[in-house]
């Protein structure tokens, strides 16, 4: 890294012109331990969403019965708390995401972490409803900030080649946690083992304790390089990815290849919230729209089925009420298939054809099993088998809706991108679950129901559609070349992808 002022990159935040091949160093990195302890200290934090949001929900009417030590009804658990969770989640996103972009992503996402684990435990020792509102709410307020904390390090960490399949994995290791929330469940709330008072307690101090785990994995994984040298720290940048690159020659015992280019950037220390506005939504519309569609596509999509998955099975197939919880594991599973099996494809068939290719098919097959349920062709079995194919897809897209926001906005602007797009894809499903889809699929009429599905899939083939004109070729590409960074010169991005444009659409 060379210095172009007299405003020098070593002394600790200062600012000046500089000329850095820490990008194409980072992107050049073959797959190591290197990253697999990045994966591991930032990746599974979503593990534990989906062991939270699915614990809530199914010990809800355990914490409402007498004997379980808080007096509060499974209206209030499912209604209340559940949109105390998403407002946290909406507000923490918000929140953390402009202090990551501000402050740098490894401060943020150690306090993010450990605001859930205080959250979660004093959720535990919950002996009023007041106490357990106001900590679901800090819960999501946590998590809220993780997502843009977490998806902002990643994409900055992991190399191009990789990027994709990484994400989607990441993101929808959720499911993963939904799975092991389910089962959990089932034995917390058998009364022969635990009492009425312990067991759901101990479903949150599970998540406690997995959590600390993480923490002291994620101990060792080392701020953003990118957001280092763009910030004024570009002799630390340096230092540690020379680090890197020598702890991975030793593990593969061979030389690197050489970096593939450099980009000349003024540094800052910080951007206002102004000009990240007006770089998304003047910069690039285009994207932006993209993001949106995306976003509220799988919103909707997802509503449709999960929030009334379990009334569905009830009142149409007599399935008993404690047996629903198998069913949502099987449901949760193929959710986590999708993006474990298909994630690859989004870094070699590409990022337009996989993101509207997943989306599309998703909303046709989920058209399908509306039109099977209509004509009365299925099974609780077979309905289950049909709400999988679809969300195999469908959660492979949302995952690169996820994906798609984190990569597609110049680095200064990345955390505060993907927190509004969270925010307004979490705010989308907690406000259209219970006053759209609820109603439609809990109403015991084959043809709410139906409605739901439709509605559901109708807007995820519109989003389907939109990416496939607007998705960003973003696979194997560096991300200052997706979209150049704001602090750089202009044009200053050398030896980038052949054939790229960072021009704003």
């Amino acid at each position: 890294m060379t210095a172009e002022s007299s405003s020098s990159a070593s002394v600790p935040a200062s600012t000046g012109t500089v000329t850095t091949a820490v990008p194409a160093r980072l992107d050049r990195l073959p797959w190591s331990r290197w990253h697999w302890m990045i994966v591991i200290g930032l990746g599974t934090v979503w593990i534990l969403d989906g062991l939270e949001v699915t614990i809530v929900g199914n010990v809800a009417g355990r914490i409402a019965e007498d004997g379980s030590g808080l007096d509060i009804t499974s209206a209030q658990i499912t209604g209340t708390a559940v949109a105390l969770y998403v407002a946290g989640a909406c507000s923490g996103a918000l929140f953390f995401g402009r202090l990551t972009d501000r402050h740098g992503r490894k401060k943020l996402f150690m306090v993010t972490l450990a605001v859930y684990l205080a959250a979660t435990a004093l959720t535990a020792l919950s002996f009023e409803s007041w106490w357990f509102f106001l900590f679901r709410f800090l819960t999501g307020f946590g998590i809220g900030g993780e997502y843009a904390a977490i998806n902002s390090a990643i994409d900055e960490l992991i190399p191009s080649h990789y990027r994709g399949r990484v994400d989607l994995v990441i993101n929808g290791s959720y499911w993963l946690g939904a799975v092991g929330g389910s089962l959990l469940s089932i034995l917390m709330l058998d009364t022969a083992i635990f009492p009425k008072d312990l067991g759901w307690r101990l479903s949150f101090a599970l998540g406690v304790v997995l959590g600390l785990v993480i923490l002291l994995v994620r101990r060792h994984v080392p701020e953003s390089p990118r957001w280092q040298f763009i910030h004024g720290h570009g002799d630390e940048a340096d230092r540690l990815v020379t680090s890197v690159e020598r702890e991975i020659e030793r593990e593969k015992g061979e030389k690197l290849p050489p970096p593939a280019g450099e980009i000349t950037i003024h540094q800052r220390k910080s951007i206002g919230f102004g000009l990240i506005a007006r770089t998304v939504f003047a910069r690039y519309p285009r994207r932006a729209f993209l993001g949106l569609s995306l976003f509220i596509g799988q919103a909707f999509l997802y509503n449709a089925i999960t929030f009334g998955f379990g009334a569905i099975l009830i009142t149409f197939f007599d399935v008993p009420t404690g047996h629903t919880g198998y069913y949502f594991a099987v449901i949760a599973a193929g959710n986590f298939l999708g993006p474990l099996l298909l994630g690859k494809l989004f870094d070699t068939v590409g990022r337009r054809i996989m993101i509207s290719g997943t989306y599309l098919l998703s909303g046709v097959l989920l058209f399908v099993t509306a039109w099977l349920f209509d004509r009365g062709s299925l099974t609780a079995t077979t309905m289950t088998a049909c709400w999988c194919v679809v969300l195999f897809f469908a959660s492979a897209g949302a995952s690169s809706a996820y994906l798609t926001v984190s990569e597609v906005f110049p680095m200064e602007t990345r955390a505060m991108a993907i927190a509004f797009f969270y925010a307004l894809g979490t705010a989308a499903g907690g406000i259209s679950g219970p006053l759209l889809f609820a109603g439609l699929t809990e109403s015991g009429v084959v043809g709410d129901t139906v409605l739901a599905f439709q509605i559901g899939a109708g807007l995820m083939c519109a989003a389907g559609l939109v990416a496939a004109f607007l998705a960003v070729k973003a696979e194997r590409r560096s991300l200052e070349d997706i979209a150049q960074p704001l602090s750089a010169v202009d044009d200053s991005v050398r030896g980038g992808t052949p054939g790229s444009s960072t021009a704003a659409v």
